[in-house]
């Protein structure tokens, strides 16, 4: 940020400063033919990310005030939302394309040390839902995938970068799309081979083997809908925890065994979790997978950071179209605001603590509300990390929980038959012989 060019008491340049570093130097034009050029589309969608208005159309005379403020010199963009909406969804694909390339390299850059979580690099995963309007073409076209009084909603998957605490990717579809499916479509933006934290929705056999082919690394948990066997006599070695995983399907259709281990942890309250990963020992310890999967959390404060501090729980648009648009800016913004607050804050610990306070600092800023006796960047590295410890268990009043889903349990561990033997014997003769 040139402080010797911006006024440090108008926090809303500095803002533009701030926010030039995060997008692209080429590709994103300031000026061009028409009043809504690629830069004034992409910062007004970003801006209406962090405003607080409750309507799109206060969202956005709130995010083109501040524009105009940091582009006085400019052609002042147009007024009406309908047209602004009707501009960005024909090029919003090749803008947060964009984007999202300039936020990869910025967070790879800026991670330094946190790059990778002790020896590895790892990615959680998981799958939120996004509520939307319950206009007719949002129930045709974004279904229903909940109860039955439930509204039109998104079903969001995303890949989170676990050092940082910030998102990498993600994809979005119908309610009813398979979360799975949204998941392996973002394979190919990973860094090369990684460990992947995963939840007990993503134990399915043949994702876990696509997983393990492309020479991924698993960390799992496991649920009461899953069967292992013991002693199939696959592995060269069978000793400590190691167990198969093999369906019936997998069997008849002559598909590999998984060699995977099984950890199984036990909490104060003789709780247990089941783990499987193909990260067999000495490379992880019970130690190392007991934090790497805690660290997995971070992607539930990720959802949260962007439902609750964000409020942006459930997209505004009408037309599922935009629904969708606005989702996509919707996490494109979170990214950016994660890693303004990543790089100027002075500790470095996963994003997710002083998001709040990061997009007050915003708010203001886009208001002209900043404090007038420092400038932004020292406002930002005020922020401090809460060091607030505990002192009893956490207590709620009872009040109606909308979800009240029971745990998943550990899976079934059991012998292998000599009828798996037997196939797993020829499976393997018939392998030696290819």
């Amino acid at each position: 940020m040139n402080r010797s060019r911006i006024d440090p008491r108008n926090h809303t340049l500095q803002l533009r400063a701030a926010m030039r570093r995060y997008l692209p130097w080429r590709g994103l034009p300031l000026l061009g033919p028409g009043r809504w050029t690629d830069r004034l589309l992409a910062m007004v969608m970003l801006l209406m990310v962090f405003a607080s208005s409750p309507t799109l159309q206060d969202r956005f005379a709130e995010a083109r005030t501040a524009a105009v403020t940091m582009y006085v010199s400019r052609r002042r963009p147009g007024t009406s939302y309908g047209g602004f909406i009707k501009k960005l969804r024909k090029h919003s694909t090749r803008l947060l394309d964009l984007l999202i390339q300039t936020l990869r390299q910025r967070l790879r850059a800026s991670a330094g040390a946190h790059w990778k979580v002790g020896r590895f690099l790892a990615f959680g995963v998981d799958g939120s839902k996004s509520d939307a309007p319950r206009t007719r073409a949002n129930r045709q076209t974004l279904k229903i995938g909940g109860k039955r009084k439930s509204g039109p909603q998104q079903l969001l998957v995303t890949l989170m970068h676990v050092g940082t605490g910030l998102p990498w990717s993600w994809r979005r579809g119908a309610a009813t799309a398979s979360e799975r499916s949204l998941f392996v479509a973002q394979l190919g933006t990973l860094p090369g081979a990684v460990l992947l934290l995963m939840d007990a929705g993503f134990t399915g056999y043949d994702l876990l083997t696509q997983l393990l082919d492309s020479g991924h690394q698993v960390l799992v948990r496991a649920g009461a809908n899953v069967t292992l066997l013991r002693k199939l006599g696959w592995a060269v070695e069978e000793k400590g925890d190691l167990v198969y995983l093999w369906p019936a399907m997998a069997q008849r259709q002559r598909g590999a065994p998984l060699v995977l281990r099984r950890i199984v942890v036990v909490d104060g309250r003789n709780r247990r979790m089941c783990l499987l990963t193909n990260v067999l020992e000495p490379d992880m310890s019970v130690a190392e997978a007991v934090e790497l999967y805690h660290r997995r959390w971070g992607i539930e404060v990720l959802y949260r950071g962007l439902k609750q501090t964000l409020g942006r729980r459930k997209m505004l648009s009408d037309n599922p179209v935009n629904a969708g648009v606005e989702l996509d800016w919707t996490m494109a913004g979170y990214w950016l605001l994660g890693l303004l607050l990543w790089e100027q804050r002075r500790e470095k610990v996963a994003v997710g603590c002083g998001v709040a306070a990061a997009l007050r600092l915003v708010r203001h800023a886009m208001a002209g509300r900043g404090d007038q006796r420092s400038c932004l960047a020292a406002a930002w590295q005020s922020l401090t990390v809460d060091r607030y410890r505990r002192r009893g268990p956490k207590a709620a009043r009872d009040w109606p929980h909308k979800k009240n889903e029971p745990p998943c349990g550990t899976p079934k561990v059991r012998m292998a038959t000599m009828l798996e033997k037997q196939r797993a014997q020829r499976l393997a003769r018939l392998r030696t012989a290819a």
